[in-house]
Order: structure tokens, then C-alpha cells, then sequence
């Protein structure tokens, strides 16, 4: 019996131009004043897990590490707390790309949904250690939403990839 969820689309190599523009506009995304709004996900760890999953030689940790020292310059934050969480992110799911990519969306959503928290919980750590406030169990549901988003992020991010390079109505696929 075969699962539901595999496609029987075949997927064009992604561009990296691609994968640095989706980057970038994650960064610019959590950029956004609503970007501490205590719901509003983390668009860099969503995009940098959806990217470590999907092309893990292609994005690592060092992605990780560029993109949080970026966060922590732009949200003012203790310079590492960002960058520290997304490689262990980043770390985690490239470690595990291969055992999720055969899940369901549904159960992909639970395997990023600790790896979503588990980097929150670091980069709370590394607040309290340098003094910081305790933002409150609200900021934790960041990581929910992130949760849920996923499968649509998964269809906006693969949708390039899925568009044929050239129209042939003889061919299925």
C-alpha cells in the first residue's frame, strides 16, 4: 500500500539564487515591527529549517550562523543568541532531513515544531543568562505557528521547482 502524501511530480533542481532571495526575504520579513508581536513566528528559523531539510549540502550550519549574527545586529539582542540557536537549528534538521522528507506534512509538523521550540528555548537561555526579562509563555506559541505554517511554506517554497522548463502536452508528467 502506497502512502498518500508522495507525489508523483518530479522536482527541478532548486536555483540557489532562490534559496538566497527566500533567505533574505525571511530576514526582512522578521525585520517587520510585528516581528515581536508574541504570535508572530520566526520567519529566519522556518525558512532555514524548510532549506536544511530539502537541500542539506546546499544549506548548513554556516547559513545559520550568517543568518543569526544578522537577526542580532538587527534586533538588538545579545550578540550570539540568534546565530547560536540557528546552527544548533540548523544542525538538527539537516540531521534529520532524511527521516522527515518521508513523513506526511502533517507528521513533518510535529518533528519541527521541537526543533522550533528547542531553538526558542535557547535563545531564551542565552537572554537570562545576560540579564535579560523573562518575556512570558506567550512568546513560546511562535513556535505553534510556526508549526502550522509549515505545510504552507512548503507549497510557496516548492513551487518553483515544480513548474516545467518547457510545455510538452504529450508528456503526464
Amino acid at each position: 500500500m502506497q502512502p498518500i502524501h508522495i507525489s508523483r511530480r518530479i522536482l527541478r533542481p532548486v536555483r540557489p539564487w532562490f534559496i538566497v532571495l527566500s533567505m533574505f526575504a525571511a530576514l526582512l520579513v522578521n525585520m517587520i515591527p510585528l516581528g515581536h508581536f508574541p504570535l508572530m513566528p520566526d520567519w529566519v528559523a522556518l525558512v532555514l529549517v524548510f532549506w536544511c531539510i530539502h537541500q542539506p549540502f546546499k544549506v548548513g550550519m554556516s547559513a545559520g550562523f550568517f543568518l543569526g549574527i544578522a537577526m542580532d545586529v538587527a534586533d538588538g539582542s545579545v550578540m550570539g543568541q540568534h546565530a547560536l540557536a540557528y546552527v544548533l537549528l540548523a544542525y538538527f534538521a539537516a540531521g534529520l532531513s532524511r527521516r522527515i522528507l518521508w513523513f506526511s506534512m502533517a507528521q513533518q509538523s510535529l518533528h519541527i515544531l521541537p526543533m522550533l521550540l528547542g531553538s526558542q528555548l535557547v535563545m531564551l537561555a542565552a537572554r537570562m543568562v545576560s540579564g535579560g526579562v523573562f518575556p512570558g509563555l506567550t512568546w513560546l506559541f511562535s513556535s505553534l505557528i510556526g508549526t502550522l505554517l509549515w505545510h504552507p511554506l512548503n507549497y510557496v517554497l516548492l513551487l518553483p521547482q515544480f513548474q516545467p522548463t518547457e510545455r510538452d502536452e504529450n508528456r503526464p508528467i
